[in-house]
């Protein structure tokens, strides 16, 4: 077994290892949720914390580790009575991206169930996770059912698994912690909802930060037992200090007034619903215990916040994490017990030692403190303009003169749009776009099952079974069923699309007023896309040649980031949007065969520039159509006299063109269909 890297050793993020701590101390807090880029320790501290965690007493051959002094009455392998427990480390237990369902809660063998009669259960990571830690590495790359799962099963400390009437119940509380990177893409606020605690995680900006990260890393990877050897005083008091604030937990007292304090902090950043109230109260009282104090404090409860609730302010995909550290001492000050709110009292915390962890490696000389961004802060280049983002020369100018780039046009209000899917049946990731095969929906079949069974077609089964019975010797009420008999349910819901923006921000675009609706839907439907768990790419074309400017992603805040800083002018290299289109498309069908394409063109049609712009715009177009991928236009010509170019492209293409104001779906022309259209389906139905 690998020795990990000592928790104590970390470098820095102190926001991070104490949200970790402190749900050592109280899982009841409700797990942690780490954001940040790659290669900030993210998965190295949860993976140091598994050490830290105390030994757990377990039932002997007991799969689901009940504890020896309170069983659990209804476990799978109990009852037990009267049994001798054996002590064992807490587990870690890591739950990949690409897990099933079955992995997950654990399976039935519904061919033993219908034939013997016999619960056959084979636990799953749920189960493993059983008084240990369960950790999900890019939590928001994870299908948005098995999240539900997850988090059910760890907000009600038991794991539920039902399988066409036959139910298998077991124990399942875990410390939930869950990394992502936000540039992958976000979870949705409902799930984000059901973490306790979230920290933003950067990498230093200091020198000499860095360069102790880099020391000790090194030092680590050339001998990691002498390495944790010299870390192994420090783990031990960590160690007892966590049992220490385990014990205290019970003792602490949260008074009227930080209830209080906590309950007006809520309402005051307008957080939804009252788990943000429960969760901060845990908190609080879990940083008491960990500073070894009784009584809640003020620095408890503002602690408690900033850990809390700024994930909770999260309306849509596109507001960013965070919490106003003014207002939020402000609401404090002015809810805090009389003759209180003017005093500036000397935090006795966690803080006071140095950090989290209460000191260094046994009184090793220490790195300096992170003094760059801290974790609730907005990392360094979040919000500096993109290289080929022009300044503004003049933020008052007008309209376009000729064939110039102009500054980028601020984008109108989003609106909710109409539903455009991709027409037949795909066999893609979960979602909420277009018709498709999946493991969850309406049942549509049957079928012999490939592999393992998982999912019974019960009455399809028995019908297969019921004409063998007399052959095969039944002679009591029992159905007798083979493997031959069994049946797969096949069932019909929903997947995810590649959603595939080509926008036209050349010179006939540039008008600003025209620009901004343009933007303005292009974010409605980046929105919708997110709402539907679809994939998203952004190319755009102007001047005398097209870019990818987001190559196919989940973060849909990444791509309304480039189309906010997107700026206009110069000819329209339609055919070359189109081209770049069809190999960012090519490159993605190999990538991900199952995910089927939406393009969606923004454009007025018109192409320019080269040797007959519009007849190479058509071919290309042509190729898109060959190659059967969906495609919808979405007409952004305007004023009074009209040429119809998107609506020739949409017939190129093989698909149809809507207006801005079509788009909506409040419309009068906002009906749900098909980006082939009507009339290509009617034609269907002919042939």
């Amino acid at each position: 077994m690998s020795t990990p890297f000592p928790f104590t050793a970390i470098v820095g993020q102190d926001d991070l290892r104490l949200a970790l701590l402190l749900n050592a101390v109280s899982p009841a807090v409700g797990g942690v949720l780490v954001r940040g880029e790659k290669g900030t320790a993210k998965s190295t501290a949860v993976r140091a914390l598994a050490a830290l965690m105390p030994e757990v007493p377990v039932v002997r051959e007991c799969r689901f580790s009940c504890d020896p002094a309170a069983p659990d009455p209804a476990c799978p392998d109990g009852p037990h009575t009267a049994v001798a427990g054996v002590s064992r480390e807490a587990r870690m237990v890591e739950l990949p991206v690409g897990a099933s369902e079955d992995r997950l809660v654990g399976a039935l063998d519904i061919e033993r169930a219908l034939s013997e009669g016999v619960k056959a259960f084979e636990p799953g990571l749920l189960a493993d996770a059983h008084r240990g830690i369960l950790y999900v590495d890019e939590v928001n790359l994870l299908h948005d059912h098995l999240v539900d799962l997850l988090l059910d099963a760890a907000a009600m400390g038991a794991s539920y698994v039902e399988r066409e009437g036959v139910s298998v119940r077991h124990a399942a509380r875990f410390l939930l912690v869950g990394t992502m990177n936000p540039e992958e893409g976000e979870l949705r606020p409902q799930l984000l909802d059901r973490f306790g605690l979230t920290v933003e995680v950067a990498a230093s900006r200091d020198t000499d930060l860095r360069v102790e990260v880099v020391r000790r890393r090194l030092a680590y990877d050339d001998d990691p037992a002498a390495f944790a050897a010299k870390w192994a005083g420090a783990e031990s008091d960590l160690r007892e200090r966590i049992a220490a604030a385990r014990a205290l937990l019970p003792q602490v007292r949260l008074g009227d007034d930080a209830l209080r304090q906590i309950a007006a902090t809520c309402a005051a950043f307008e957080v939804d619903g009252m788990r943000a109230d429960i969760v901060m109260a845990r908190t609080a009282t879990a940083l008491a215990a960990w500073a070894g104090r009784t009584d809640v404090q003020e620095e408890d409860v503002r602690q408690a916040a900033l850990l809390a609730l700024p994930h909770r302010r999260r309306r849509n995909p596109f507001d960013a994490p965070g919490l106003d550290e003014d207002k939020l001492d402000d609401t404090l000050s002015e809810n805090s017990p009389s003759g209180e709110g003017d005093e500036d009292p000397e935090p006795d915390g966690p803080d006071d030692d140095g950090g989290p962890d209460g000191g260094g490696p046994g009184g090793g000389p220490q790195p300096p403190q992170d003094n760059g961004p801290q974790a609730h802060d907005t990392p360094p280049g979040d919000d500096a303009p993109q290289e080929d983002t022009p300044a503004p020369q003049n933020p008052g100018q007008g309209a376009p003169t000729g064939g110039g780039e102009q500054s980028a046009a601020p984008a109108a209000e989003p609106f909710r749009t109409r539903m455009l899917s991709v027409p037949g049946l795909g066999e893609g990731a979960a979602g909420r776009r277009s018709r498709a095969r999946t493991e969850h929906g309406r049942t549509t079949g049957a079928v012999r099952p490939q592999g393992a069974l998982t999912r019974l077609h019960l009455a399809a089964t028995v019908h297969a079974a019921a004409p063998h019975q007399h052959a095969r010797g039944r002679t009591g009420r029992g159905l007798v069923v083979r493997r031959d008999d069994l049946r797969q349910a096949t069932r019909e819901g929903r997947e995810g699309n590649l959603v595939l923006f080509v926008v036209d921000a050349s010179g006939s675009m540039a008008a600003r007023q025209r620009m901004s609706a343009v933007k303005g839907a292009v974010l409605s439907l980046l929105l919708d896309a997110y709402q539907r768990r679809d994939k998203v790419g952004l190319v755009t074309f102007r001047g005398k040649e097209a870019q990818v400017a987001l190559p196919p992603t989940s973060s849909v805040d990444a791509a309304a980031a480039r189309l906010e800083s997107l700026p206009t002018g110069g000819r329209t290299p339609l055919a070359a949007g189109l081209l770049r289109a069809h190999d960012v498309l090519r490159v993605e069908r190999l990538r991900d065969p199952s995910r089927r394409p939406l393009l969606v063109v923004v454009t007025d049609g018109r192409a320019t520039g080269g040797p007959q712009p519009v007849a190479l715009a058509g071919r290309a177009a042509r190729l898109h159509a060959g190659e059967g991928v969906a495609s919808v236009v979405v007409d952004c010509e305007s004023g009074m006299v009209r040429l119809g170019l998107a609506g020739e492209l949409a017939r190129e293409l093989g698909g149809t063109a809507v207006t801005l104001d079509e788009l909506r779906a409040d419309s009068i022309a906002g009906l749900v269909k098909d980006v082939q259209g009507n009339s290509t389906r009617s034609t269907r139905k002919a042939a």
